[in-house]
């Protein structure tokens, strides 16, 4: 009886654990994959997210503040701006700039830390050896680990019961040996449910973690949510900085003339006169009026370039530069050129080639008063100025030889051009012929077309030089039906101009060859204009 009982608790017993055994480490082992899966890309991802702060984690609030990138950045635009000054726009920029640097970097060290405590942390644990319960190595690990010395307790347990039973088959004092069979299965059945337990430990946190899995998913949400809440509050403090910065910037006087609008550069300066025309004609009057060639040679880039910068800079210590008047009328040029509108307006472009197209001398120069006196109010009184000083380098022509028809072909090009202009050969055509028509007679009659004396030093910041003689003429300007220019009478028509000999009937065959003379010299004259 002995014999069959121990042989059927065997069996019986052996075939459970096996059993059992097998689907659960079938099970197991698809789980433990996933986990593992999971613990990998969940460290991996912990590792780059650290690497993305730019504070060091673990440091209390202040010190990881004044490590952030962002306060040196702020710190080192505040220290700039106060050595600069509030005179000068860029130390007031730099200030303004750094404050908004600075909380800038207060946003950054908020979001850091509330990324640490919500994202950070619950990945790490979930990676992590050394915390328990949650973290999948700890589940993986030292479960496992418990399970493997349990289930080598029981095999032990199991292996000396089995010789106990055998014992009492073979031996003689049968109750002892049963006694202490006993006491084996009992051993036996402890460390069978301690392992079962364990197993069932093992399964529940792994069915756990799984059941779990969108609140670990979760994490991932919440970084978006943060980044996303970061940004919304650094595009606010942006944004308020941003009418402060732009307000400053508008409200800076000291701008560019170059490059600038005619109307803008005039608001800002509180000028009559744009500072480039005035301090070229001044320079111009003072040591340039005999030079041959004025505006037609081109004048040393450096020069022009350092001349451009210094009145650009608002600046009336120029006198270096009257020793070289080819720079300072190519200095001229150059701002004519780069007005975004021209001088003598987009919006009348076509009528001033209208009324450049009429035929007879006489009406074509009413036709150009006509044109002239619709010009916007300050692109007229710049206009007038210039025209009045070309008129007067003019009279100079026996010497510098720039008659009103070469000064018209060298600057008429930098004064009126269209707003939509074709090829290179297109353009140059069209302004050779056309505007040195329009621009020739105009300098021709300076006095008939603006008959007020011009004071060349408007705004005082120039030394004049010696005053000339006073060559303007008295015409009647209360009317468009002004008389015409070729049938005036007065002792002033007695001795005219020297650039007016001849031209106060300019007839038909006279532009007929200048046209020719033009188009022969197309190319030549384009380039002149671009040097």
């Amino acid at each position: 009886h002995v014999s069959e009982w121990t042989s059927m608790r065997q069996q019986s017993t052996g075939l459970s654990v096996c059993k059992w055994s097998c689907v659960f480490l079938s099970s197991r082992a698809q789980i433990e994959r996933r986990m593992e899966m999971v613990r990998v890309v969940s460290h991996n991802t912990h590792k780059r997210m650290v690497t993305c702060l730019q504070g060091h984690i673990g440091t209390d609030a202040e010190k990881r503040h004044k490590k952030l990138p962002l306060t040196a950045l702020s710190q080192a635009m505040v220290d700039g701006g106060s050595q600069l000054g509030e005179e000068s726009l860029i130390g007031k920029m730099m200030e303004v700039c750094g404050e908004a640097e600075n909380r800038l970097a207060s946003e950054l060290l908020q979001h850091e830390v509330q990324i640490e405590k919500d994202v950070l942390d619950p990945l790490n644990q979930l990676a992590e050896v050394r915390r328990r319960y949650l973290a999948i190595p700890y589940i993986l690990n030292m479960n496992r680990k418990q399970l493997a010395r349990l289930v080598l307790d029981y095999d032990s347990a199991r292996a000396r019961w089995l010789q106990a039973t055998k014992s009492i088959i073979s031996g003689t004092n049968t109750q002892a040996l049963t006694a202490k069979a006993d006491l084996l299965k009992e051993e036996v059945d402890e460390a069978m449910n301690k392992m079962e337990l364990c197993k069932d430990q093992l399964a529940a946190d792994m069915y756990s973690f799984f059941s779990k899995e969108g609140d670990y998913a979760r994490y991932y949400v919440m970084l978006l949510e943060a980044q996303a809440d970061y940004h919304r509050k650094s595009l606010t403090v942006l944004e308020s900085v941003l009418p402060t910065i732009q307000a400053q910037q508008d409200s800076w006087t000291e701008k560019p003339a170059f490059g600038t609008g005619l109307e803008e550069h005039l608001k800002r300066s509180s000028r009559e006169i744009a500072l480039p025309l005035e301090a070229c004609v001044m320079m111009l009057l003072e040591t340039g009026m005999k030079e041959e060639g004025l505006f037609r040679i081109a004048a040393g880039a450096s020069k022009l370039k350092k001349l451009k910068a210094a009145l650009d800079c608002s600046t009336s210590q120029l006198e270096e530069f009257y020793s070289d008047p080819h720079a300072v009328a190519g200095a001229l040029k150059s701002y004519l050129r780069e007005l975004p509108e021209p001088l003598m307006s987009f919006q009348l472009y076509d009528e001033w080639i209208q009324a450049s197209n009429v035929s007879e001398p006489d009406k074509r120069l009413q036709a150009l008063w006509v044109v002239c006196d619709q010009l916007p109010k300050n692109n007229k009184a710049n206009l007038r100025y210039l025209v009045k000083f070309l008129s007067k380098l003019a009279q100079d022509s026996e010497v510098n030889k720039m008659t009103p028809s070469n000064i018209a072909i060298v600057l008429g090009p930098n004064m009126l051009w269209a707003k939509t202009e074709g090829t290179l050969a297109e353009m140059a055509a069209a302004t050779s012929v056309h505007v040195v028509t329009i621009i020739e007679p105009i300098i021709q009659h300076a006095d008939w077309f603006f008959p007020e004396d011009v004071e060349f030093n408007v705004s005082g910041m120039f030394a004049m030089p010696t005053p000339p003689s006073n060559h303007s003429m008295e015409y009647d300007c209360s009317t468009i039906e002004r008389k015409r220019p070729g049938s005036m009478v007065g002792p002033e028509n007695d001795n005219p101009r020297k650039d007016r000999g001849g031209t106060h009937q300019l007839s038909i065959g006279y532009y007929i060859y200048f046209s020719t003379f033009l188009m022969l010299n197309t190319w030549f004259l384009f380039t002149t204009w671009l040097a």
